[in-house]
């Protein structure tokens, strides 16, 4: 998304010819607020699909959008529908922005909410308390295929195994329809002391060599429902997301 924020402020920077400031203020101002209102759309078209318990991960809340969630905008409107009952967040290692972030917005909405780790999911998943899985992403390819969060992709694989749908909530800003697939997302790889270091204290021998990609991602084929500001796609591939930009 921030590529495209960046595009869009660029084209808008390229029509002045004088101070742009104010030309730029007020496109910033538009993004916000056209933000805002698209993931209280796409909220309210994935909530229709939600029933009992929700499991999610990382965080696709205000705190990482203008202010209503992507994801979370699921679980918000949701919970004001009266169509859920419970949030369990994975706690997101090694950054743990699930139980970081997202924990502190849902009990900010009194939204009932437990933290798990992320090793737990599986089991919760088994237990059958979990009845949906809604995360955010990334970016997403013009085939479906979504990247997220490392970890997602073994969230949407349990989530098939145990028959739970898989729900992934993104503004069609986040799909990039230059790539075609999984091999055109790049994926960030970042120092392993996130791994090997926790507070500032070494927890793994040293030497030890670790790897820490930041994301993973998740082919349409295990995605249930892609929904965005401009419609619900059932199965993600490459007609149902073109359908999304078909009005402009």
């Amino acid at each position: 998304n921030l590529r495209w924020a960046l595009d869009r402020m660029r084209a808008c920077f390229d029509r002045v010819a004088d101070d742009p400031e104010g030309l730029l203020l007020d496109e910033a101002r538009r993004i916000h607020e056209e933000d805002i209102a698209g993931n209280r759309r796409l909220g309210d078209l994935g909530a229709a699909e939600v029933r009992g318990d929700v499991l999610t991960y990382c965080n696709a809340g205000s705190l990482a959008t203008g202010g209503y969630g992507t994801a979370l905008g699921v679980v918000r409107s949701a919970w004001r529908d009266g169509r859920l009952e419970h949030v369990y967040a994975c706690e997101t290692r090694p950054w743990l922005q699930g139980a970081r972030l997202t924990v502190w917005e849902l009990q900010q909405d009194g939204v009932p909410v437990t933290l798990i780790t992320d090793a737990a999911a599986a089991s919760l998943m088994q237990s059958g308390r979990v009845r949906n899985v809604v995360t955010g992403a990334d970016r997403i390819a013009a085939n479906g295929d979504t990247a997220n969060k490392i970890g997602t992709y073994g969230l949407a694989v349990n989530a098939r195994h145990h028959g739970i749908p898989f729900m992934i909530a993104a503004p069609t800003s986040t799909i990039d329809r230059a790539a075609a697939g999984a091999a055109d997302i790049p994926i960030e790889h970042r120092d392993a002391t996130e791994i090997t270091h926790w507070g500032g204290s070494e927890t793994a021998p040293p030497g030890t060599h670790a790897e820490n990609p930041v994301f993973d991602v998740t082919p349409a084929a295990l995605v249930d429902f892609l929904v965005t500001e401009r419609g619900l796609v059932r199965a993600p591939d490459p007609a149902g997301i073109s359908a999304l930009f078909a009005s402009g």
